[in-house]
């Protein structure tokens, strides 16, 4: 009778704790959750474990039906709570769904497909500890004159190379020395190869091909307790203070700030989730539905070394490893600043136990003490007339730190009605030990930059795709591609002899809708085609490019391109479906590319004035270079979602001109 009474008091608990059909799973509910599987048919189970748990978000239509209702009346009753879980057992991956509720289980199938779930840091724990018990490895080790309490060892995802049949669940482990230094990438092993059977956690495969010299510790350490002078620029401490307060309200999970309205949430696979995200229109009244949902869907990072011991190094860090997975606790002050305030997020460990992450998420307003718009007017005799907005703006933020890179991730709110979505990358590099020591030794072809002695960088690429889900004014919307095309003037009715002007194509299908950046001018757009303007204007909201616009070089047949064939192109635009979520599909890890967003695109759905997604891709080259070691500073871009023909007016010109005030001579800690 105990786990019954345990789970009753937990249903009674969470009862009162989430306000939203969105919210995501609280810790009592992965708690029940969790135990619900392990007294079902999973209880004789030795090698059950959990790899994702996350709410399975009710319909769509169901949603926005509580939210229409739950404005009228508070007391609208919320949908039921489910939870989707992928679980391992006996070398089987299980898809569950459970009813929290009634505390049972829905369904339960084994996924029999390509691919693997995300990897639990439990499991990669203990594959990491597995080389230092192993012969070969100490000897290899010891070979190289280095000690074995100074290596450090990580897990790395293998990838998929051809494999017609699906074998053993693995990993390779990448180790490094430390020595003096936390910074153990700049100090890498070279030469060695350990593969492990994360099922049966053993070391399946060892290879030690070359010795190559370990860069030394020397200049590598980043922790600021560790610098010696000379010290780089030095500059005075400030603050922002808000006398009257935060100007935003946390309700629950609900932001409201300025003429915004959203939904937070997190997820343990994307991070961030953005929800309902509605504008308030000043000449009206009333809040616009612009986004239903949006959050990282996958993150796709390549090298450019074919080399034994990197042409494996193709990662995909929110499928194989889990963005949500990897969130930093953010620092007070550092991360965020001081007017910030900081929500826990909660994931199901490998027991299926949860997980606290303090700080995970990060809101705050943000004085960037730029104009959001301006003009001075010289044109009237003996006056001038000068009008500024001040720029101010709420910023949603997560940082995740998946192994060497940290990507900080901003939604940015603004009063002008645009959402723009920052993407910055810092970190440590990836580095490749070598036996060259000046950039005049290299002959050939080395992949990278020599950073260092004995250093490399290697190239590579980040590709971070978006998913999302937006509802311009509501569900029903179409992909608009304006054109700008040259017109030649040629029956002499003016003197100028050419101009340019826009040619709108709507998407029909989704082959219609596949966008290479750059590849000519002109605007996406995204209208809601029965919406118009008092002037007759289509409702809608462009999306507009800032940086990070590279597309994958790679070669169509290359194995990594296959998994991550959408990377060839920034934007796609597909039919709405609830369970297309992930760019390179639900089970990423070893997957061949048959499940991802290029597969679902080649179906060729009509997107015309129907529930769309739009994807977006921000892409980088990245070709380091020696400002880039010890520490990376960070590479930034991302895109705008701005409002085309959505307002009669811009808002900006009843924004009330209230500008931050700024404390130049304080401590950070006002």
């Amino acid at each position: 009778m105990a786990p019954f009474f345990f789970l009753l008091l937990l249903s009674l608990e969470l009862a009162c704790s989430y306000r939203h059909p969105l919210d995501p799973l609280t810790p009592s509910e992965i708690s029940i959750v969790g135990s619900v599987i392990k007294i079902s048919h999973f209880g004789s189970s030795k090698s059950l474990s959990f790899h994702y748990v996350g709410l399975d978000e009710p319909d769509k239509p169901e949603v926005l039906a509580w939210s229409l209702g739950h404005r009228r009346s508070k007391e609208k009753a919320l949908p039921p709570r489910r939870a989707f879980v992928i679980a391992r057992s006996e070398g089987k991956t299980h898809e569950i769904y459970v009813d929290i509720a009634s505390r049972s289980v829905v369904s339960d199938e084994v996924y029999e497909g390509f691919g693997y779930p995300m990897l639990t840091f439990e499991e990669e724990e203990a594959a990491s500890a597995l080389p230092f018990g192993y012969p070969p490895f100490v000897a290899s080790v010891r070979k190289r004159g280095l000690a074995l309490e100074d290596v450090l060892c990580t897990p790395l995802s293998v990838g998929w190379f051809g494999e017609e049949k699906q074998g053993r669940r693995r990993v390779k482990i990448a180790c490094y020395l430390t020595g003096d230094t936390v910074n153990f990438y700049a100090r890498p092993l070279e030469g060695v190869t350990v593969v492990v059977d994360l099922d049966a956690l053993a070391i399946v495969e060892y290879e030690d091909r070359v010795v190559v010299p370990v860069p030394e510790s020397a200049g590598t350490d980043y922790r600021a307790a560790k610098q010696r002078p000379p010290f780089g620029p030095q500059t005075k401490p400030g603050a922002v203070v808000q006398p009257e307060g935060t100007g935003f309200e946390v309700d629950g999970h609900m932001i409201r700030w300025a003429n915004w309205e959203f939904h937070l949430g997190y997820d343990v696979r994307a991070g961030t989730v953005i929800s309902v995200a509605s504008v308030k229109d000043s000449e009206v009244g009333t809040l616009r539905r612009v986004l239903y949902r949006g959050f990282v869907s996958e993150l796709f990072i390549p090298y450019m070394d074919p080399s034994e011991e990197w042409y494996y190094k193709t990662f995909f860090d929110a499928g194989e490893n889990g963005f949500g997975l990897s969130a930093a606790p953010l620092e007070p002050n550092a991360d965020c600043p001081a007017n910030a305030a900081f929500m826990d997020a909660h994931f199901a460990g490998r027991d299926g136990a949860p997980v606290r992450i303090p700080n995970a998420l990060c809101v705050f307003e943000r004085y960037v003490g730029d104009a959001s718009w301006r003009h001075t007017e010289f044109g009237f005799p003996g006056q001038v007339i000068t009008e500024v907005r001040p720029d101010v703006s709420l910023v949603v933020r997560m940082v995740s730190a998946v192994g060497n890179y940290d990507y900080v991730i901003d939604w940015e709110f603004k009063t002008s009605g645009s959402i723009k979505i920052g993407v910055s990358l810092t970190g440590i590099l990836e580095m490749k030990g070598t036996r060259y020591t000046h950039a005049d030794q290299i002959a050939g072809d080395e992949h990278g930059t020599l950073l260092a002695r004995n250093t490399i960088g290697v190239y590579h690429d980040h590709f971070v795709t978006f998913h999302l889900d937006l509802d311009v004014d509501g569900p029903a919307n179409s992909f608009v591609r304006s054109k700008l095309k040259t017109v030649g003037v040629t029956d002499g009715s003016s003197r100028r002899r050419s101009y340019w002007t826009v040619a709108k194509e709507t998407a029909r299908t989704e082959a219609d809708a596949r966008v290479e950046l750059g590849a000519e001018p002109g605007e996406l757009l995204v209208v809601n085609p029965s919406k118009r303007t008092r002037m007759g204007n289509l409702v809608g909201y462009r999306v507009i490019n800032h940086g990070a616009t590279a597309a994958s070089l790679l070669s169509d047949d290359d194995y990594p391109q296959i998994r991550a064939s959408y990377s060839k192109n920034q934007v796609w635009v597909t039919a709405y479906n609830k369970s297309e979520k992930w760019a390179a599909g639900l089970y990423t890890d070893e997957s061949r590319g048959d499940d991802n967003l290029a597969a679902w695109s080649r179906r060729n759905a009509g997107i015309e004035d129907t529930d769309i997604v739009l994807w977006y891709t921000a892409g980088f080259h990245h070709v380091p270079c020696q400002e880039d070691f010890p520490l990376m500073p960070l590479l930034s871009g991302g895109f705008e979602l701005r409002p085309a023909n959505f307002f009669e007016r811009n808002p900006l010109i009843k924004t009330r001109p209230n500008g931050p005030v700024l404390l130049p001579n304080c401590s950070r800690n006002p």
